[in-house]
């Protein structure tokens, strides 16, 4: 579970902060005016999300190489326009 602070309260409080998410493992999101600008997670779960991200990037250097082996073309207007670019 996250616990929501404001920046000004992460800024106060920042060491403990850092001890909440060392010593428990929890996240912290930090917000600014009910949005949220980031947050400050475990080492292990920055570890995960590292792992994930490696992960989706060799998806999408495996569909890049299959991609790059497929025959035929597509148009760019096709493109763009499947996109919401047109």
């Amino acid at each position: 579970m996250s616990k929501h602070i404001s920046a000004s309260e992460a800024r106060a409080h920042f060491a403990e902060v850092l001890d909440r998410v060392a010593q428990g493992g929890g996240r912290v999101v930090i917000e600014r005016r009910g949005k949220v600008l980031g947050a400050v997670v475990s080492r292990d779960d920055l570890e995960v999300l590292e792992r994930l991200r490696k992960l989706e990037d060799d998806e999408d250097r495996a569909a890049v190489a299959r991609a790059r082996k497929e025959k035929g073309s597509v148009a760019w207007a096709l493109i763009k326009h499947d996109l919401g670019l047109t």
